[in-house]
């Protein structure tokens, strides 16, 4: 039997997504000294102990198995369907989005982990461009919820507010 399509996303999706939100927050804080250590390490160097390079470090792994949570709840239970009402370039754009925002949260912590562990300058420098446009992928989405909420007032985002119980 076909699981029923949800109208609302599930309190855990919520908290998942505030979450990773607030751990993503936390990773661009952390920017300044991860690239200051990895530029120790690049010059032959071992930088000292940081914590602040240890949270960068541990906040890329958490997010990575946030992230495959997510999706694995995402795969059992779905996701409330795109407004009807949305024009189909619209609709593309918000899939687009999102998968991006997924395909992101995903090999950047790998990324971040072979630069990291391996030393590896090539996977460094995607880690800093795919930072760059998951934070443009973020942008976007945000603008879309706003515009959604405060243009169109079609109420999108109660999905997210309380959530079903499941």
């Amino acid at each position: 039997m076909p699981t029923p399509v949800p109208s609302a996303y599930s309190r855990l999706q919520i908290r998942l997504h505030w979450l990773v939100f607030g751990l993503l927050a936390l990773q661009y804080i952390l920017h300044e000294p991860i690239t200051e250590a990895f530029d120790r390490l690049e010059e032959g160097l071992i930088p000292d102990f940081n914590p602040l390079v240890a949270a960068h470090v541990f906040g890329g792994f958490l997010l990575f198995v946030l992230t495959a949570a997510r999706l694995y709840v995402r795969k059992e239970r779905g996701v409330p369907p795109p407004p009807q009402a949305d024009p189909p370039l619209q609709r593309m754009a918000a899939q687009v989005t999102h998968l991006g925002l997924y395909a992101l949260l995903v090999a950047m912590p790998i990324s971040g982990a072979v630069a990291w562990f391996r030393a590896n300058e090539a996977a460094a420098d995607a880690h800093s461009v795919m930072r760059i446009v998951l934070l443009a992928l973020i942008v976007l989405h945000v603008a879309g919820a706003l515009y959604h909420q405060f243009v169109l007032k079609d109420g999108l985002m109660q999905r997210m507010r309380k959530g079903d119980s499941v």
